[in-house]
């Protein structure tokens, strides 16, 4: 699954704008999967027109085959912010864990319930994948602004 999420930054404050998730079927082809990932991206990224995509680095990963099939994620969606003719920015999940939740080793639910909490949000950002894409959101705003939201 991969989560897409879309924050204003404006004076001072990260607002919640859209988010979405994508989940191709896991009995398709890695093909048609990297297909739909990219097909729904281009899709969010034209109906809101970001001025940025952050995406995550990818830094280690314990099995080589998941490494790999989040490389080929990650292409298609630098290949569809491409395309719109999007910036790409990129960082470590400890920069994010620490942008976010004052913590580089902050648990998923930790960055789950700060992610609610700066965004004011009335429920926690679901599935993880939500949280996460809004983290990176957010972990940019906060570096454009040398402030926290």
């Amino acid at each position: 699954m991969t989560g897409l999420g879309l924050v204003q930054a404006r004076d001072g404050h990260c607002f919640y704008v859209a988010s979405q998730t994508i989940a191709p079927p896991v009995n398709e082809s890695l093909a048609r999967r990297l297909e739909q990932i990219f097909s729904e991206a281009t899709k969010f990224l034209h109906a809101h027109r970001p001025a940025v995509m952050v995406v995550e680095k990818l830094i280690f990963a314990r099995n080589t085959q998941v490494a790999l099939k989040l490389g080929h994620a990650r292409g298609v969606l630098l290949l569809a912010a491409a395309q719109a003719g999007i910036e790409i920015v990129d960082y470590t999940p400890r920069e994010v864990k620490l942008a976010v939740a004052g913590n580089g080793a902050a648990s998923k639910q930790q960055v789950q319930r700060m992610v609610q909490a700066v965004l004011e949000m009335a429920s926690l950002p679901e599935p993880h994948d939500i949280a996460d894409a809004l983290a990176l959101a957010i972990c940019h705003a906060h570096r454009l602004t040398n402030e926290r939201c």
